[in-house]
């Protein structure tokens, strides 16, 4: 296989997860009668960096009055029954017109801001971006804690089951991702979250270890190799910690 055969393999499969967003979505505006708003792609389909193995499908739903989870779990349904292979890749993001309720977190909805590409748009909403100050808040919370109780998990397993190989390789590269957001508010792809690594790393954080997660996310390949460096999770852990306590302190 060329060096760009897995390039080539990941734009098909984005061609292809795009097109299927497309059906998607033309099925959700059918059953939701008028109440969509718009249906965007956001995440690595939007902004780049789609891996054929490793990335979700992130749909962005924007409705007049929100969705219930009766509604919500029949949109998933629908995903599933229209292809086995990509709808359970889809991830959806909801909000009402004044993305009030729903399940649009601050970085997400930045990610819509400056990345959002339509699906199906009646009407452009654009609400306040979230501050700097707002982005870490939420960073700082359940997206860290469940980054640690996975890495922790890792770190103590003794085997790594072929259903938890996307898990492992995200729980890997997530402190890319944390830091680049965290100094900056915006989503950034893999790709990008590594690049920035170069011009700035906490101290202690182990950016080969990242570089190699990287690698083989762009490879599609099995992470089994990169599992014994799960005995480096504790050090990442720490390192993350000491840098969110630092830049804390410093922007106070």
């Amino acid at each position: 296989m060329t060096a760009s055969a897995p390039a080539s393999a990941d734009l098909a499969a984005a061609a292809a997860a795009r097109d299927f967003a497309c059906t998607l979505s033309a099925q959700w505006q059918s059953q939701l009668a008028g109440e969509i708003i718009g249906v965007y792609v956001i995440g690595s389909l939007a902004h780049g960096g789609f891996s054929r193995r490793y990335s979700d499908i992130d749909l962005a739903l924007i409705t007049e009055r929100g969705l219930d989870q009766a509604a919500l779990n029949g949109l998933r349904a629908q995903a599933l029954a229209l292809s086995s292979e990509l709808g359970p890749k889809v991830s959806v993001f909801f909000t009402d017109r004044s993305f009030k309720g729903g399940r649009f977190p601050p970085l997400d909805r930045a990610d819509y801001l400056d990345h959002a590409v339509p699906v199906i748009e009646r009407e452009r909403i654009t609400p306040s971006r979230p501050s700097l100050d707002e982005v870490r808040g939420y960073l700082a919370g359940a997206p860290f804690t469940n980054w640690i109780h996975s890495a922790d998990a890792f770190a103590a397993c003794e085997t790594l089951a072929p259903q938890d190989r996307k898990s492992y390789l995200r729980a890997l590269l997530y402190p890319a991702r944390f830091v680049a957001s965290f100094m900056t508010g915006k989503m950034m792809s893999n790709d990008e979250a590594v690049a920035r690594l170069k011009e700035f790393c906490p101290p202690d954080l182990d950016a080969s270890l990242i570089q190699r997660a990287l690698e083989c996310r762009c490879a599609a390949a099995d992470p089994d190799d990169l599992f014994p460096a799960r005995m480096l999770f504790p050090r990442q852990v720490a390192a993350l910690e000491r840098f969110v306590i630092h830049t804390v302190a410093d922007w106070r």
